[in-house]
């Protein structure tokens, strides 16, 4: 059996008649199960030092994987030790075909299935913000709140790229990236980045963007966990939310003010325009002084707001 794949269950086995067959229904109270959803170039590896935290603490979560991601992953032999960038720069890739309605699907689908234990906490971090938005905008019974780790929440404009041309997301460093970048992304249908570069100039760049307040060591292992390919078509989808679906969640702002990614002025934009949707249901506003990753390091600080977030 493929590493990521799942075994069938008493749900998928039932008849129509058997009870199980029915969709199960959100416990109300209790404690609070948080799903914790990737962003970009990402998977669930990455929340290994907040889960352990939110385990010491108590509390239940689960790390997603989003499709194309994790152990399903597509890692080339041309992307490994030595490298074949030209080989590499023609290879398809897996996550071309993947849609923000496919990873919505997936949390959606491990939503329901925790949501029998307790309240549904949605956690996502940089571009997963878009699937927990989307999450919540069709299925907002599910979910008992939303946090945003500086991540995208769409209300003016339709995704990320659109956002990347306002003023707000001038102080970002991400240019210098390009020069990661392999193959040609309208064809391959995926950003492809070289994050095992040895370029010195190419990994500092890399760093003041997302991890500039951790040691080159620490920097380096973070890298290791990453995987080349994200989907142009996650990043171009409409994800825009509304009032009367998504806007009725409670929701958790994670503001970082070191970041360069995804850069304080722009967190800041999409935290008014959602408030300014609706002004009844506004964003709950906390900061950490750390860069777009570095949240990561500072596990335990994050876990503890985590469990002391209201349902």
């Amino acid at each position: 059996m493929a590493p990521n794949s799942k075994p069938p269950t008493a749900e998928s086995a039932a008849t129509p008649q058997d009870p199980t067959s029915v969709p199960p229904t959100p416990q109300a109270g209790g404690a609070p199960t948080f799903v914790l959803v990737h962003g970009s170039g990402s998977n669930s590896f990455m929340w290994a030092p907040i889960q352990r935290e939110l385990a010491l603490l108590g509390h239940r979560s689960h790390a997603v994987d989003l499709p194309g991601h994790g152990f399903d992953a597509h890692y080339s032999a041309a992307y490994q030790a030595p490298q074949d960038l030209d080989a590499w720069a023609a290879e398809p890739s897996n996550l071309a075909g993947v849609t923000l309605a496919d990873n919505v699907a997936e949390v959606l689908d491990v939503a329901r299935t925790v949501g029998r234990h307790g309240p549904v906490v949605l956690v996502g971090a940089s571009l997963g913000g878009l699937t927990i938005s989307g999450v919540a905008d069709r299925a907002p019974e599910l979910i008992s709140r939303l946090v945003y780790i500086s991540a995208w929440s769409c209300v003016q404009r339709a995704n990320p790229i659109e956002y990347m041309q306002e003023p707000e997301f001038a102080e970002n460093l991400l240019a210098p990236l390009a020069a990661l970048n392999v193959g040609d992304p309208g064809v391959l249908g995926v950003g492809r980045a070289n994050y095992r570069s040895g370029d010195p100039e190419l990994l500092a760049a890399l760093k003041a963007a997302v991890l500039a307040d951790v040691d080159d060591a620490s920097f380096l292992a973070f890298l290791n966990i990453l995987q080349p390919d994200e989907s142009l078509a996650v990043m171009t989808a409409d994800a825009t939310v509304k009032a009367e679906t998504w806007g009725t969640v409670a929701r958790s702002y994670l503001r970082l003010t070191g970041d360069r990614s995804l850069p304080i002025a722009m967190q800041d934009r999409l935290i008014a325009e959602a408030d300014a949707l609706t002004p009844d249901n506004p964003y709950d506003v906390h900061t950490l002084d750390t860069s777009h990753v570095g949240f990561l390091y500072r596990a335990r600080e994050v876990a503890a707001l985590l469990a002391g977030l209201a349902l």
